[in-house]
């Protein structure tokens, strides 16, 4: 209800927004139904970065098989790129600088290793520049460089 009306009406002003899967397709419809006149898109939470995740196996199977079925999807948030049947993107989470955990369950890896080896597109990044006695512009500035340089890498690899 808050995507198209309610007090929210996320729809007007997110271009991106995302989902999980677990109530069935229908969501992906009953969103595409208010975002696709809009231009909007669409990403499904595939898989988490957290230690124990539960979003793994068949759930990611499922999401892509419902991403490939629907043009309102755009891409994932998880750990790789899932298929090549559809250019989807991937933005992944639990990056880090230097690939290590933290005591939240939280699992990192690096812009290199999810970049080059992983296929992502995007790195999403949070205790990394926000984190206690970060300066978020030079941290902000740190990541930038490292993703672009792994996305650079890859570029070369292909």
């Amino acid at each position: 209800l808050q995507y198209g009306g309610g007090i929210y009406r996320i729809a007007d002003w997110a271009h991106i927004t995302n989902c999980h899967v677990i109530p069935g397709e229908g969501i992906i419809q009953g969103l595409a139904e208010v975002g696709m006149p809009k231009g909007r898109g669409l990403l499904l939470l595939a898989e988490m970065s957290s230690k124990g995740m539960l979003a793994t196996g068949a759930y990611t199977d499922k999401n892509v098989e419902m991403a490939i079925r629907n043009e309102f999807v755009i891409g994932f948030i998880g750990s790789r790129r899932f298929t090549e049947e559809r250019d989807l993107i991937t933005m992944t989470p639990g990056v880090g600088l230097h690939a290590s955990g933290d005591a939240l369950g939280q699992q990192y890896r690096t812009p290199e290793h999810i970049i080059t080896e992983n296929g992502s597109d995007i790195i999403i990044v949070g205790r990394g520049i926000f984190g206690p006695g970060k300066d978020a512009v030079v941290e902000a500035q740190r990541y930038r460089d490292a993703g672009w340089n792994a996305y650079l890498k890859r570029l070369d690899q292909n």
